[in-house]
């Protein structure tokens, strides 16, 4: 059983504050192109820099993802990638060497499709560090809060820049990190950000011990180093699911696959603050 003091996620977040380092957090489509090539993917990941990784369920109605993972969870969902397959993957990168914390990105319809107690001994079983589930309010996730806490995995809440009073209530009781949302709308690479978003980042500091992570928009190795700033970490998803979907032709031939693997390799080591 994970516990407080041996989930990965929190040694990684220990270590880098003490290295004074900001952690990298990519976010993959789980099965996009396939099951096979997410596990491949994820050892790139690592070997370019990665400290924490996100797996993200491919879901058929998202709320919070913008096209780009939108087109990617059409193709895992192609390959009928779900919910349990998404874990087996996160077990077989662990028996297959990496170290890296593994977070689930999930909407909450599989999990109650599953069944809570069946979901965390699967989330347990299969090593998974962390849960974000973006469509569960605060207000109903009392429940999967002290679930979580019993399991020692970690529910990382999402606080947008329009959260304001909710703020203190969102981050109380949280584990994990705290993920602030760095532009409204969905997921997806922008140029810009929410006007306020650095007062923000500093509200939600100034409302938790826990680490400070920022996502949504970032794509850049400009925009991880400004925000690798202010921040504990930094989530970069639709960049680096973009750049999957680009090289997928590569990837689809034995003779180019390593040069596919070798370009995600390549755009997210030079991502890393």
């Amino acid at each position: 059983m994970t516990t407080e003091t041996t989930n990965r996620m929190d040694l990684v977040f220990r270590k880098l504050k003490a290295e004074g380092r900001t952690a990298l957090i990519p976010f993959l489509t789980v099965g996009d192109p396939d099951l096979e090539t997410t596990l491949a993917i994820i050892a790139e990941l690592e070997a370019a820099g990665a400290d924490i990784l996100e797996l993200g369920v491919p879901y058929s109605d998202p709320l919070a993802d913008g096209p780009v993972i939108q087109r990617a969870s059409t193709r895992a969902l192609r390959g009928q990638v779900n919910i349990r397959t998404c874990m087996e993957t996160a077990l077989k990168a662990r028996q297959a060497g990496s170290q890296l914390p593994f977070i689930l990105f999930t909407y909450y319809n599989p999990v109650l499709q599953m069944g809570l107690d069946n979901f965390f001994a699967e989330l347990d079983a299969h090593e998974i560090s962390g849960l974000i589930i973006p469509d569960l309010p605060i207000e109903e996730a009392e429940d999967m809060r002290s679930r979580s806490r019993a399991a020692g995995i970690n529910l990382v809440p999402l606080v947008a820049p329009t959260s304001s009073e909710r703020i203190a209530r969102i981050v109380n009781g949280a584990s994990g990190f705290v993920y602030c949302v760095s532009s409204l709308g969905v997921t997806g690479e922008r140029s810009s950000f929410h006007e306020g978003v650095d007062a923000f980042i500093q509200s939600v500091r100034e409302a938790t011990d826990l680490p400070v992570a920022v996502g949504f928009g970032i794509s850049t190795g400009e925009q991880v180093a400004r925000f690798a700033k202010i921040c504990d970490g930094v989530v970069v998803g639709s960049a680096i699911v973009r750049k999957v979907e680009d090289v997928i032709p590569l990837l689809d031939s034995p003779s180019t696959r390593q040069a596919g693997l070798l370009q995600i390799r390549e755009f997210v080591a030079q991502l890393k603050p």
